[in-house]
């Protein structure tokens, strides 16, 4: 009898698959192996994504629930009961959490660091942090009182404060508020003594609320639904509209609170009362608040010895003689693997455009660039000189969208062509391309990408870039961004393969004729998530004719493997480690190309409602290159996890030896840096010596 591959029982529900993810996160906290503050790095990234999955995950829970909307996945889990898993998990998850934070903070303490509230200060301590609040604190803060004529205030989203209990001269009971704005430091610093700000503000709270003495207190930080919702069809000023869904950010509905273990029954009683939570969505915590600003600690160059050693990206040949890169990208195809080897390149490819006189256009399109972008500075400049910069701003980059405003604004200022995203789907393709005359005829160079033109985030972020001037790569990059800047709603590429039209066909085109195979079929598929139910179910059809597959899916992964008769040749892993695995590889053995890179993750929102683009990686040393990063990761005894049938991971152990690919990929990076120095000295110094004699 065949199989039903739709079957709730062959999925994993994908909220609980992130929520696995984030835990692997927390058990890099418990690597005693790792440097202290290397260990807080990872309890931070817990905190900062855990923030984003209550604003955008938890809130879409809750709002179905509420729209009384039953079955919303394959997996068939209702909103109740994933908001159920969800809160028993982290609740669970929170003595993890707690344990890890305190043996972090004991490793400190052997290095003299430490994290001390107001109280525990020493007096010389004291007078310094008193100064300080005086300063810098105390004319920046307000009072707020809570009574008949002084209603209960409206808290911004991640909004962090205190709540006090205070007592009058007559004994009557008062309550009031003191918000702790973002632009004040989480940590108020004494040497090496860290101060958390509140507990200073919640000593001095009584030179705010004069005459009245403080009976009890408690930090306390709100979470609300982030989720941004635009009706584009109806949007006569996009801009406009997105600004004011910004604002509207601090406006969503409330769905978490989070409060110190501990806290005045009393006190707690009346913020519930007036924030009308759930109790299941109240959190109370033995560590400070707000666990994403540790890394005002883990950023401190005089503690950089407490974290792992900084690598420095490499430039490597044919990029590292500082000659002409368009020259270079002539002779032969790049592919780049970041951060081990420099996004650096990527920066010249665009500035040396902008100022060479040749360059007739720039076309690009920026997703997430940063604050400060050397890309986008190069584009304005190019355009104030004159070029046709064209340049797709995709506005609706979640949590980036102001930044992303500021610089459409600035690029239109300087007379560039902006597009600011397309009605109905997000542009998540990364892509650029610069035209130059050469002579009496026109060259193009390509740059395609898996993750975004940020500087910053290459360096912590695994990615891949290639460039080429293939003619019909370059013809389809054209036809390309003629179709997003025009009014076409289809467009067929003859090398470069997009998203919503084509990807999702071809993936499951290349799993089916990997699959004839039998046997003798292997995919590797290297992806952030794979979630979407039709790849899954073409993955299982091909392991049931014995193909071999190998998923390095770093985060949520709703396909069962191990299933008995359905996914027993299918194996999934996720890569933990220093960097963020990002990169999007797609490899099948018998295909003719082998190698594919994306910006499309295996997600019904990339294949479907997203503009994105899947590249063939055709020459055959860029393949072997590629299948020897995968084939390394696929042997990684140290950073990889095994997702097992039960939806447990597993930290996956080969014997005695340690094998951890971030560290062998700094190392072989290195050396073929160090000895193309060696040779381009050698062959200078040869030069000299010839010119000499």
């Amino acid at each position: 009898m065949p199989k039903d591959l739709t079957s709730p029982d062959l999925y994993f529900n994908r909220e609980l698959s992130w929520l696995k993810f984030n835990t692997r996160v927390l058990a890099q906290a418990k690597d005693s192996s790792l440097p202290p503050l290397e260990r807080m790095k990872f309890i931070a990234i817990y905190g900062t994504n855990l923030d984003e999955f209550y604003m955008i995950r938890v809130a879409g829970l809750k709002a179905l629930f509420k729209a009384r909307i039953q079955e919303t996945a394959i997996d068939k889990m209702t909103p109740t009961e994933q908001l159920e898993a969800i809160h028993k998990t982290l609740h669970r998850e929170q003595r993890t959490l707690e344990s890890s934070y305190k043996e972090i903070m004991k490793d400190l303490k052997s290095h003299n660091v430490t994290i001390k509230g107001y109280p525990k200060l020493s007096d010389r301590q004291k007078e310094i942090i008193k100064d300080e609040f005086f300063e810098q604190i105390y004319p920046v803060i307000m009072p707020i009182a809570i009574d008949a004529t002084h209603p209960f205030p409206h808290l911004n989203n991640l909004s962090f404060a205190l709540a006090l209990k205070f007592e009058d001269r007559k004994g009557n009971i008062k309550h009031g508020l003191i918000r702790i704005p973002r632009i004040l430091p989480r940590f108020l610093e004494v040497g090496h003594c860290f101060v958390p700000i509140e507990s200073v503000v919640d000593h001095f709270s009584t030179e705010l609320f004069s005459g009245f003495k403080r009976v009890s207190s408690t930090p306390f930080r709100v979470t609300r639904n982030a989720d941004i919702e635009i009706e584009e069809e109806e949007a006569d000023d996009f801009m406009e509209m997105l600004e004011e869904g910004i604002r509207s950010r601090n406006r969503g509905t409330l769905v978490r609170l989070e409060l110190m273990e501990g806290a005045d029954e009393e006190l707690v009683e009346f913020l519930t009362t007036h924030l009308k939570l759930d109790s299941h969505d109240i959190y109370y915590y033995k560590i400070p608040l707000n666990l994403g600003t540790l890394w005002h600690i883990v950023g401190q160059k005089k503690l950089a010895h407490l974290t792992l050693p900084t690598y420095t990206p490499k430039t490597l040949p044919p990029f590292d003689d500082n000659s002409d890169i368009f020259e270079a990208i002539e002779k032969k195809d790049v592919l780049l693997y970041h951060p081990y080897e420099s996004f650096d390149p990527i920066v010249n490819f665009i500035e040396e455009a902008s100022k060479d006189p040749n360059t007739l256009s720039m076309r690009m399109t920026l997703y997430r660039v940063g604050k400060n972008s050397p890309i986008v500075d190069a584009l304005i400049r190019a355009s104030q000189d004159g070029k046709q910069v064209t340049v797709l701003v995709e506005l609706k980059a979640r949590f980036d969208e102001e930044n992303n405003l500021h610089w459409a604004k600035a690029l239109e200022d300087a007379g560039a062509h902006v597009i600011y995203g397309i009605t109905g789907l997000k542009v998540h393709a990364k892509i650029a391309q610069i035209t130059k005359r050469k002579g009496s005829k026109l060259q193009s160079y390509l740059h395609l990408g898996t993750g975004n033109y940020n500087p910053t985030t290459s360096r912590i972020y695994t990615d891949m870039s290639y460039f080429t001037t293939k003619k019909e790569f370059n013809q389809d990059a054209t036809k390309f961004f003629h179709f997003i800047t025009g009014f076409s709603d289809h467009t067929t590429l003859k090398r470069l393969i997009i998203a919503p039209t084509d990807i999702k066909p071809k993936l499951i085109s290349l799993i089916e004729e990997e699959s004839s195979h039998k046997e003798k079929g292997f995919i590797i598929l290297k992806a952030n998530s794979l979630v979407d139910p039709d790849i899954i179910q073409a993955l299982y059809k091909a392991s049931m004719k014995g193909c071999k597959i190998e998923l390095i899916i770093r985060g949520i992964c709703t396909l069962k493997p191990a299933v008995d008769g359905v996914s027993d040749n299918i194996s999934v892993y996720s890569i933990i480690g220093k960097y963020l695995e990002h990169p999007r590889i797609y490899y099948f053995k018998h295909d003719k190309n082998e190698c594919y890179i994306s910006s499309a993750d295996l997600m019904p929102r990339n294949l479907i409602r997203r503009i994105e683009i899947m590249t063939p990686i055709v020459e055959p040393h860029l393949q072997k290159k590629i299948k020897q990063i995968l084939s390394l990761q696929l042997q990684d005894s140290k950073l990889r996890w095994k997702l097992k049938n039960s939806g447990e991971y597993k930290q996956v152990k080969q014997g005695d030896k340690i094998v951890n690919n971030h560290d062998i990929l700094e190392e072989f990076v290195t050396k073929i840096y160090d000895k193309a120095q060696k040779d381009s000295s050698e062959y200078i110094n040869k030069r000299v010596l010839k010119g000499k004699k």
